[in-house]
C-alpha cells in the first residue's frame, strides 16, 4: 500500500509538492482549480442550491433594501446595487428626498452600461470628489473586484469621464485632491513605488497633466514598512497635510507638513493613535503611555491642544478610560467634538465630548451620551459629512440585532437619534429567541457568545458557529440574512462567539490571542463548540463552523486540532500557509498580527497551527469545504488550492470552489455572493445531515 504524501511538514516545511499552485492565473494552476471545483457544484449544486441562491438574491436585491448615503457639498451620495444593476448604480439626492419613501435619484454613473461599453469587468471601489465644490471625482474602479484598482477623473456635472484628465493604470492606493489641479498620489504604480507588502511606499505630488512617473515624491518611506499615507488638513489656518508611515500593522508615525513634504513630527510612540480636528490634539495607546509625570492607559482618549503639544506641553486632558470588560471601540472628530465608541460588556455606549469654548481651560470638556439607540445587538455611529471641514456634526447610526432588520438614524448635532430608513425583513424569526452565555477555554478565560434559535433545546441542534478572532476586530450578533434565511429560519441554530484576537474587550483581548495567542484564540472556539453540547444544545456530529480570511486559520486548526468537535467545517478565502503567507500578496503586512515565520523564534509558535503543515494522513477530519476567489489579491487564492489539494492527496473528504471573481470577498455582485454563500450552507447541512427544508 502506497503511503499519502504529507508534504509540507513540521520538520520539512519548505518542500512543498504543491507550491505550483500559487501562480494564479498558471494554465496548470486553473486547471485545477476549475476541475474542483466543477466537482463541488456537481456534488451540493442541485436543485436545492439554486432554491437557495435565489432566495438569497432576492433579498440581496429587495428594492426595500437601506441605500446608505454619505454627503458631500448638500448632497448626499449612494451607490446601489440590485438585479438590474448588478455592478451599481452612483447617484445623488437631497437630504429631504431621502426621507421620503421614494427619494428622487439624480444619477451619476452606470456601472453595468460603462463596463459594457468598455468590454471590462469594473467593480465599484468608491470616489474621492472635490472638496467644496463636488463637481470633480477620482473614481477608483476594480477589474474583477481586487484591491488593486485604477483611478479616472470623473465630471460630475457632464457625467462623464474628463478627457486627458488625472488618470493612473491599476496599482494598490489611491489619490487625494490637494486642489483643484493637484493630487497628492498614494499609490504603487512605478517602480520602486510598492513596500513589500504591495502598498504605497510613497506619497508624490501629481501635477493635472503631469505624467505620474514622473511627479516629484514629497515623502517616502522604506520598503520594509506596510504603507505610506496623506490627507489634508482642510480646517488648519495655512495648507497643512498629514502624512503617515504605517510601520506595521499596529505601529505609525505622523508628521505635519505642505505640499513640499513633512515638516514636522508628531511625538508619540508608534503605537499611539492620534487625530487632530481645529485647534485639538487626540491620542489613544495601545500600551501603557507615560508622558510627562502621569502614565495613560491603554485604549484611553486624551487630548491636548495642539498648539500646546507642538510647543513641548504634554499635559493631556482624559475623556475615556476603559475599565473590566467596557472597552473602545473607536473615536471621530467632528465639528471640534469627539464621539467615543464603547463596548460596555458589549453592550454599545456612545459618549460625545464637546471642548471648552475659546481658550477655556484644557479640562473643561463636556460630555453627553447618545441615548435612544438599542442596548442588545450591534449599533454603529459615524459622521454624516465625508469632509471633516464641511461638517456641521451631524452623524449616522445603523442598530440591528440578529432577529431585527437594521434602521438607520440621523443624529443631529446634540439631538437624539431619528429613523431615516428602516431595512426589510430577509427571513421570519417566530419562535427564535437570542441568549448569551459564557464557555470556558483552556486556561481558564470567560469566552462569551451569542445563540439565536428555537427557545426549547433538543440536544440535537443543527449549529452554525462563526467567529473571527484577529487584528482586534469584534465580532458582533448582526442581522445576517443568509443566516437567518438558509439556516435559522429552517429551524437550526446560530452562534456568534467572541474569541481571544478580536476587539470586543479592548487592546488586551486582543493583545492575549496575537502571535503566539492565536493558539489560544483557536482554544477559545473550540472550548465554546464543547460547550454547546456540555449545556446540551447539540452535539458535535451536528455542529457546523464557519470562518474566513483571518478566520480561515481558525477553522483549519479546527480541521486538524479540534477534528473530534465539529461535524462539518467552511473555510472561505482563507490565510493557511504560515510559512509563506508573508512572501504572498499582502501577507508581509500582517506580521505584526501572526509573526515572522522566517525567524526561527516566531515559527516555533506560527508551525503548529499552520495547518497546511500539521494535516497529516489517517486522521478523523470532519468533512470541510475550503472557498477562494480568483481575484483575491490581499489574500492569496494560492493557500486554499495548496490546502485542499494537499487534503484531497490523503484522501479526505474536502472540497474546493474557487469563482473567477471577487476580490477579497464572496463575489463581485449579489448573484455570486448568492452562490457562494448558499454554496457553503449547503455542503454544511449535507455534511452534518440536516436539510432543513
Amino acid at each position: 500500500m502506497t503511503l499519502a504524501d504529507p508534504r509540507p511538514t513540521l520538520e520539512a516545511p519548505d518542500d512543498d509538492p504543491w507550491i505550483w499552485l500559487e501562480e494564479v492565473d498558471g494554465p496548470e494552476a486553473t486547471s485545477w482549480a476549475d476541475a474542483q471545483t466543477a466537482k463541488t457544484l456537481e456534488r451540493f449544486g442541485g436543485p436545492a442550491f439554486l432554491k437557495d441562491r435565489e432566495d438569497l438574491a432576492a433579498i440581496y436585491d429587495q428594492p426595500a433594501n437601506i441605500p446608505f448615503v454619505a454627503r458631500r457639498g448638500d448632497k448626499l451620495f449612494n451607490f446601489w446595487k440590485d438585479a438590474e444593476h448588478p455592478r451599481g448604480l452612483w447617484r445623488t439626492t437631497t437630504l429631504e428626498s431621502y426621507r421620503t419613501e421614494a427619494p428622487e435619484w439624480d444619477l451619476l454613473l452606470d456601472l453595468d452600461a460603462l463596463s459594457e461599453a468598455e468590454g471590462e469587468d469594473w467593480i465599484w471601489a468608491g470616489p474621492a470628489t472635490l472638496p467644496a465644490t463636488h463637481d470633480r471625482a477620482i473614481l477608483s474602479l476594480s477589474r474583477g473586484g481586487g484591491d488593486a484598482t485604477v483611478l479616472r477623473e470623473f465630471d460630475l456635472i457632464t457625467r462623464s469621464f474628463v478627457a486627458d484628465g488625472f488618470t493612473l493604470p491599476e496599482a494598490k492606493g489611491g489619490a487625494t485632491w490637494l486642489d483643484r489641479d493637484t493630487l497628492l498620489l498614494q499609490s504603487a504604480y512605478g517602480p520602486g513605488m510598492a513596500t513589500r507588502s504591495g502598498y504605497a511606499r510613497t506619497v508624490r505630488l501629481w501635477k493635472r497633466g503631469a505624467d505620474p512617473l514622473t511627479a516629484p515624491v514629497i515623502y517616502e518611506i522604506s520598503e520594509e514598512s506596510m504603507g505610506a499615507g496623506a490627507h489634508v488638513d482642510r480646517e488648519a489656518e495655512t495648507e497643512t497635510i498629514w502624512f503617515t508611515e504605517r510601520i506595521a500593522f499596529f505601529d505609525v508615525r505622523y508628521w505635519i507638513g505642505d505640499r513640499t513634504g513633512p515638516k514636522t513630527q508628531i511625538d508619540v510612540p508608534t503605537d499611539v493613535e492620534v487625530d487632530a480636528s481645529r485647534d485639538w490634539l487626540a491620542a489613544k495607546p495601545r500600551f501603557p503611555w507615560t508622558v510627562g509625570d502621569r502614565t495613560i492607559a491603554p485604549d484611553s482618549v486624551a487630548v491636548i491642544r495642539l498648539a500646546d503639544f507642538l510647543a513641548g506641553g504634554r499635559d493631556f486632558t482624559i475623556l475615556f478610560e476603559p475599565a473590566e470588560r467596557r472597552a473602545l471601540q473607536g473615536f471621530f472628530m467632528r465639528d471640534g467634538r469627539i464621539t467615543v465608541s464603547i463596548l460596555d460588556d458589549l453592550r454599545p455606549v456612545f459618549e460625545v465630548w464637546t471642548p471648552p469654548a475659546g481658550d477655556g481651560a484644557a479640562g473643561d470638556w463636556s460630555m453627553s451620551r447618545i441615548t435612544g439607540l438599542p442596548d442588545l445587538g450591534v449599533a454603529n455611529i459615524w459622521p454624516l459629512d465625508v469632509e471633516e471641514s464641511e461638517s456641521n456634526g451631524d452623524m449616522l447610526a445603523n442598530a440591528q440585532d440578529p432577529l431585527t432588520p437594521q434602521t438607520l438614524f440621523l443624529i443631529r448635532a446634540g439631538g437624539s437619534p431619528e429613523p431615516l430608513k428602516r431595512g426589510p425583513a430577509a427571513f421570519d424569526p417566530s419562535g427564535l429567541v437570542i441568549t448569551r452565555h459564557e464557555a470556558v477555554s483552556v486556561d481558564g478565560a470567560r469566552i462569551p457568545y451569542t445563540q439565536v434559535g428555537p427557545a426549547e433545546e433538543t440536544g440535537d441542534a443543527p449549529v452554525h458557529l462563526y467567529a473571527y478572532g484577529g487584528f482586534g476586530i469584534s465580532q458582533l450578533p448582526s442581522y445576517n440574512s443568509a443566516i437567518g434565511k438558509l439556516w435559522l429560519e429552517r429551524g437550526g441554530t446560530s452562534v456568534v462567539a467572541n474569541i481571544r484576537g478580536g476587539g470586543e474587550f479592548g487592546t488586551a483581548w486582543h493583545e492575549a490571542g496575537r502571535r503566539e495567542g492565536k493558539r489560544l484564540s483557536h482554544d477559545d472556539f473550540a472550548a465554546v463548540a464543547a460547550d454547546l453540547v456540555r449545556r446540551g444544545v447539540t452535539r458535535p456530529e451536528r455542529i457546523a463552523a464557519e470562518g474566513g480570511s483571518n478566520g480561515g486559520i481558525l477553522i483549519s486548526n479546527m480541521l486538524t486540532r479540534y477534528p473530534e468537535r465539529f461535524g462539518a467545517l467552511f473555510c472561505t478565502i482563507p490565510l493557511i500557509d504560515m510559512r509563506r503567507y508573508t512572501k504572498l500578496l499582502a501577507g508581509a503586512s500582517w506580521m505584526a498580527e501572526y509573526g515572522d515565520p522566517d525567524d526561527p523564534a516566531d515559527w516555533a509558535f506560527l508551525g503548529p497551527m499552520s495547518a497546511y503543515h500539521t494535516a497529516v494522513p489517517g486522521q478523523d477530519y470532519p468533512p470541510i469545504l475550503i472557498a477562494t476567489t480568483r481575484r483575491d489579491d490581499r489574500v492569496h487564492p494560492g493557500h486554499a488550492r495548496k490546502m485542499a489539494a494537499k487534503l484531497l492527496a490523503m484522501g479526505y473528504d474536502a472540497h474546493f470552489h474557487e469563482p473567477a471573481a471577487g476580490g477579497h470577498g464572496y463575489g463581485k455582485d449579489n448573484s455570486e455572493r448568492a452562490s457562494f454563500t448558499a454554496l457553503g450552507y449547503r455542503f454544511l447541512r449535507d455534511a452534518i445531515g440536516w436539510e432543513g427544508e
